[in-house]
C-alpha cells in the first residue's frame, strides 16, 4: 500500500510549523495534524520589556530626571503600561496566529487537518484523525507540552496559576498583591522579575542550592543578587511540602518557612502533550516527562521522530527549532543527522540578560581534566557602552582549551542574546579564542567585552610560561641596550 505522504507532522507547535514549512520547500509531500499554536510567549515577552521600561523610568525618577512624579500617579502609569502590554501582546499573537493560518500554510503546500487522533498499528502504521487514516513513510511528534505540577499537599484544593494562565491574572483592573512563584526554570526567573516591576511583593521558591541547576554558580549568585536588589525574595534549597488555604489567605509550607500570600505560580516544568495519541500500540516508550528519543531523535519505533518540548529539556523555541530540523532531514532523507548542543545557545530574558553555550567549567574540567581548562572572565563595568546605558551589573566567562579552543560560554548582561550568538558561531566553525581577541568591535559596544575575555587567553598563557616571560625580558633588555 502506497503512502499519502512523506512525512506526517502531529501537532501544532511552533516548531511543528517550522517543519512543515521546511519540508514543503524540500519538494516533500506533508500533512500537518491540529496546528494549534499557543502564543503565550507575547505576553510573556511584551510585559518583560513593559517592565523593563517601567524600571528605566523609575531609576530616571530617582536620578531626579523626572521628579515631579507621586506614588499614586507612578502606580497607575504602571497599571495602564501592563494593560497596553496585554493589548500589545494580544496584538503580536493575532499577526504571528494570521501568519500560521490554514491558509497560509495550504497556500505554501502543506495539507492542513484541523482535528485530535491517534496511532494505529494495523494493518500498517497509520495516524486516525477525522476518521481518516494518513498514512506516510515517516512522522514527527511536535506536539509541545504544558504546566507540569507538581504533588504538593493541598495545592489543588488551593488553587493556583501556571505559566499558560497567569496573563488573565495580568489582565485585570487589580493585580494581585503578593506571589509566590514555585519555580526553578527560567521562565519562573523572568516572570519573578517582571511581577516585582509592576509593583507586586514576590518570593521565588526553589528547590535547588541556586535559583537555576545548570548555571554557572558565580553567574547563578549575579543572578539571585540582582533579583533581590529588585526586591524578589529568594528562597533556595526550600522544597514545597504543602499549601493550604486559611481564612482566604493562601499559606505555603516551604522546608522550614511557613508564609502567607495572595496568588500562587506554579512554574517547575514542562509535561509532554502524549497522552491521547496511543504511543504504546506503535512501540513508543515515554516516561512522565519526556519521550525516549535516541540522539538522531528516532522514538522507540525508528519511523517516528520526535522534536521540542515533547523530548524534555528547557522550553526554547530555537532549540526547538534546531531539533526540528535534524528530525526533519532524518525522517526525509537517511538518518545519519545526530543533536549535538554544543553550539546551540540558550538564554533567560532576564534583567540584566543571562545566556549560555557549551560546557559550563565544572563540566569541561570533568570531561578535559582540570590541567587542560582555562577560564576566561571580565565584567560590564570594564565596557564603555554599559556604563553609558547604565547597565554595568553582569559578566562574561569563557571556558576555553589551553589550545584555544571555545569550549562554552555564559554571559550575564546587556546584549547577553546577541553576543552569546557570535560565541555559538566560533564553537560550530572552531573559531579559536586568539581569532575573537583579535577583534576590533565598533567602539563603544558591547562586542567589546568578547575582546576584552578573549584577551585574558593569552595573558594567562604568558603568566604561566616562565620560560617565554625570561627570554621576552632579555630581548626588550638587549634591544634597549642596543646601539644602531
Amino acid at each position: 500500500m502506497t503512502n499519502d505522504y512523506d512525512i506526517v507532522i502531529i501537532g501544532g507547535s511552533l516548531a511543528g510549523y517550522y517543519a512543515a514549512l521546511a519540508a514543503t520547500q524540500l519538494r516533500a509531500t506533508v500533512a500537518l495534524v491540529e496546528p494549534k499554536v499557543d502564543y503565550g510567549f507575547t505576553h510573556h515577552h511584551a510585559l518583560t520589556e513593559i517592565a523593563k521600561l517601567a524600571q528605566k523610568l523609575n531609576n530616571a525618577a530617582g536620578s531626579g530626571i523626572h521628579a515631579t512624579h507621586t506614588n499614586t500617579s507612578e502606580k497607575c502609569h504602571i497599571s495602564m503600561a501592563r494593560q497596553e502590554a496585554i493589548l500589545y501582546a494580544q496584538c503580536v499573537a493575532s499577526n504571528l496566529k494570521e501568519q500560521h493560518s490554514p491558509a497560509i500554510l495550504a497556500a505554501q503546500g502543506v495539507d492542513v487537518i484541523v482535528g485530535s487522533g491517534q496511532f494505529q498499528s494495523s494493518p500498517q502504521l497509520a495516524f486516525a484523525v477525522n476518521n481518516r487514516l494518513l498514512r506516510a513513510r515517516t512522522y514527527l511528534l511536535a506536539t509541545g507540552s504544558r504546566p507540569e505540577i507538581p504533588e504538593i499537599e493541598g495545592l489543588q484544593a488551593t488553587g493556583y496559576r501556571t505559566l499558560s494562565n497567569i496573563w488573565q491574572s495580568l489582565q485585570g483592573e487589580t493585580l494581585p498583591k503578593n506571589w509566590v512563584i514555585i519555580g526553578g526554570i527560567p521562565q519562573s526567573i523572568e516572570i519573578a522579575q517582571t511581577l516585582a516591576r509592576f509593583g507586586c511583593s514576590v518570593t521565588l521558591v526553589v528547590k535547588h542550592p541556586y535559583v537555576l541547576p545548570y548555571l554557572e554558580p558565580e553567574i547563578a549568585i549575579l543572578l539571585q543578587a540582582q533579583l533581590e536588589v529588585e526586591g524578589v525574595r529568594v528562597l533556595t534549597e526550600k522544597p514545597v511540602t504543602q499549601v493550604k488555604l486559611i481564612e482566604d489567605k493562601k499559606w505555603i509550607q516551604a522546608g522550614d518557612k511557613a508564609f502567607e500570600t495572595d496568588e500562587i505560580l506554579v512554574a517547575t516544568g514542562q509535561q509532554p502533550n502524549l497522552e491521547s495519541l496511543n504511543l504504546a500500540t506503535v512501540g513508543v516508550k515515554w516516561h512522565q516527562r519526556s519521550l525516549v528519543v535516541n540522539d538522531k531523535l528516532q522514538t522507540t519505533n525508528h519511523r517516528i521522530y520526535a522534536c521540542g518540548d515533547v523530548i524534555g529539556g528547557y522550553d526554547f523555541a530555537n532549540i526547538a527549532n534546531y531539533e526540528a530540523k535534524i528530525a526533519l532531514n532524518n525522517a526525509l532523507f537517511f538518518a545519519r543527522l545526530r543533536v549535538n548542543y554544543c553550539s546551540t545557545p540558550w538564554a533567560i530574558f532576564s534583567v540584566p540578560m543571562l545566556a549560555q553555550v557549551g560546557l559550563t567549567e565544572a563540566q569541561a574540567k570533568r570531561q578535559f581534566g582540570r590541567d587542560e581548562v582555562l577560564v576566561l572572565r571580565q565584567y560590564f563595568k570594564t565596557v564603555v557602552a554599559a556604563q553609558l546605558r547604565d547597565e554595568t551589573t553582569g559578566m562574561c566567562k569563557l571556558i576555553v582549551l589551553r589550545n584555544g579552543e571555545i569550549l562554552g560560554a555564559s554571559i550575564l548582561g546587556g546584549e547577553a542574546g546577541e553576543l552569546i550568538n557570535l560565541i555559538a558561531l566560533a564553537i560550530s566553525q572552531k573559531i579559536k579564542v586568539k581569532d575573537l581577541a583579535n577583534l576590533s568591535p565598533v567602539y563603544p559596544s558591547f562586542s567589546v567585552i568578547l575582546e576584552q575575555t578573549a584577551k585574558e587567553w593569552s595573558k594567562q598563557k604568558l603568566n604561566s610560561n616562565i620560560a617565554l616571560q625570561e627570554f621576552l625580558e632579555g630581548f626588550f633588555h638587549f634591544r634597549r641596550n642596543w646601539n644602531l
